[in-house]
């Protein structure tokens, strides 16, 4: 016989084939919980599977509850494992740690146990799928320590369905567990829920899931910054299995180069931070044309009118808690807490909360808009404009004593720093003259700068000593327009203490301070014996003022 290989090959040497590329599973797959240490936020439920398990004081049926995203599924899944692993060796019984590596754990991880049944309660409501599980309860299971039934989004079950389950659910055999897990709890009948040992679980924290997302980032190789992890936790609003989604595409929107902040937010049509501040401010100081200006920017770079007013609330917010001296958020910037310092520092309550609900009745005018850009700048104008209102409490007084309340003549958009109602009074009083000047106040602001010395300012009392006659009226029409202004009821008391000169006056002596000096320099000096009959008619100093 030939040594010779056969027409089929026999004896030849085949050529390697190359490995079969694994396909792609997505972050929140790949990295879904295999054990309770890796399930994250949630304690507080696995210390009380645990101490059941380790003193066998199991229940016969669980119900897991929470917002999507924070590991119902998984920990149903994890319970299975618990109940059903032999560890190792083959001899182990119902453990908190599973082990993951006998075949009860295998089988249950990648969903092929006989005796683990995972039933979608969206695609299988009527009572006939629940019968099948009541017939199927009565057969011991066939290799596990228990039968384990998961059904999933159980509130979708029909009335039928759920009556049909009520008495199986009440006295199962000793071999069964029931593992229900649910987003609307409230659609469960209450007789189920009495039968059921019931956990919520919590929404993952901001913190807790920029950490998490930062290790899976470290796993797959790719370098995210902390401000853009932060992003995606903010986004994620407490679910894992979203976040994952938004870091996976967020690594794919990146190319390879890394993910940085500014990619995550034009993927997630978020407006930038510091764009939001600035915003802000431009609201704060009554800059109508400036505001709108800056919105009509942001829609252009993409960001949605929605977010841009969700934004301003988030500031909004932060000023508040700066304010009350709340913790700190990490995914806050150090620029941005100083911002929101300063802000909480001349903000009063009363008008931080005005503009909290003027901008919360904004975001629900827009999400509701045919127009959404126009309702935005419409909410926003209308931020600004507030300050033009009269006073309600002032009003009221007004009314009380029998005072003409005279109608609000109509304005343009005020100039810059109309937002005056929203400011809480300088520290010093010509700052305080400066704001009314600036406010629509600009007669009374002159009369204090020229006519009036201060013997006490400490806001919201201002006690003055005027140095010619004022108006009889004049204390009353101050205390009012401060009022208006800065939202605090101020006290003004004109008195025959001994004050500080006017303002005026301290310009004047500074003045003539300033040319004493000038003539008593010696080049100056030595100017005047050259020339006797000269005059100083102006001067420039090294500040560069002149008179």
């Amino acid at each position: 016989m030939s040594d010779a290989p056969d027409s089929f090959g026999l004896g030849l040497d085949e050529p390697p084939q190359p490995a079969r590329a694994q396909p792609y599973r997505v972050l929140a797959r790949k990295y879904r919980p295999q054990s309770f240490a890796e399930l994250i936020g949630q304690d507080a439920m696995v210390q009380t599977l645990g101490n059941a398990i380790r003193r066998d004081r199991l229940a016969h049926a669980f119900l897991l509850t929470g917002v999507r995203g924070v590991g119902k599924t998984s920990t149903a899944r994890l319970i299975a494992k618990a109940l059903n692993c032999i560890g190792p060796d083959g001899q182990g019984g119902p453990t908190i740690d599973p082990c993951g590596q006998c075949e009860p754990c295998r089988a249950i991880a990648e969903g092929r146990h006989l005796d683990v049944v995972e039933m979608d309660a969206a695609s299988h409501t009527g009572v006939d799928d629940v019968r099948e599980i009541i017939e199927a309860v009565r057969y011991a299971a066939v290799s596990a320590r228990y039968k384990v039934y998961i059904i999933d989004e159980v509130h979708m079950l029909s009335k039928n369905a759920f009556n049909a389950l009520l008495k199986t659910l009440e006295e199962p055999p000793a071999h069964v567990k029931f593992l229900f897990a649910t987003t609307e709890v409230n659609k469960v009948p209450v007789t189920v829920l009495s039968r059921c040992q019931r956990f919520d679980l919590r929404r993952i924290s901001a913190e807790q899931l920029a950490a998490h997302f930062a290790a899976v980032s470290e796993k797959e190789g790719v370098e995210v910054e902390p401000e853009a992890l932060a992003l995606i936790a903010r986004a994620a609003e407490g679910s894992a299995r979203d976040g994952l989604s938004i870091l996976d595409q967020a690594i794919a929107h990146g190319a390879g180069g890394g993910v940085t902040a500014e990619q995550v937010r034009a993927m997630l049509g978020l407006s930038d931070r510091g764009a939001i501040r600035r915003l802000l401010g431009l609201l704060l100081s009554g800059d109508a044309q400036g505001a709108l200006a800056a919105v009509k920017e942001q829609y252009d770079l993409g960001v949605e009118p929605s977010a841009l007013i969700r934004g301003l609330l988030e500031s909004v917010h932060g000023i508040t808690r700066a304010k009350v001296g709340g913790a700190q958020d990490p995914a806050q910037s150090a620029e941005e807490r100083e911002a929101y310092a300063d802000w909480a520092s001349r903000l009063s309550y009363a008008a931080v909360h005005r503009l909290w609900q003027l901008l919360l009745k904004g975001l629900t005018e827009v999400n509701n808009a045919a127009m959404p850009l126009e309702a935005a700048e419409m909410a926003l104008l209308r931020v600004i404009h507030a300050s033009e209102l009269p006073d309600p409490g002032t009003l009221m007084e007004k009314l009380a004593s029998g005072e003409a309340v005279p109608a609000a003549a109509p304005q343009s958009a005020p100039a810059n720093g109309g937002q005056g109602a929203m400011l809480r009074a300088p520290a010093a009083f010509a700052g305080l003259v400066e704001m009314l000047a600036q406010n629509g106040k600009p007669h009374i602001a002159q009369q204090l700068h020229d006519f009036v010395g201060v013997v006490r300012y400490a806001p919201p009392e201002l006690v003055i000593r005027p140095s010619k006659p004022l108006p009889g009226d004049f204390t009353r029409d101050l205390a009012t327009a401060l009022k208006a202004l800065t939202d605090e009821t101020w006290t003004v008391i004109a008195s025959d203490e001994a004050a500080e000169p006017s303002l005026l006056d301290q310009e004047k002596a500074e003045a003539e301070k300033l040319r004493q000096a000038v003539l008593d320099a010696p080049i100056v000096k030595a100017a005047f014996e050259a020339f006797p009959d000269a005059e100083l008619s102006s001067y420039t100093v090294n500040d560069q003022r002149s008179a």
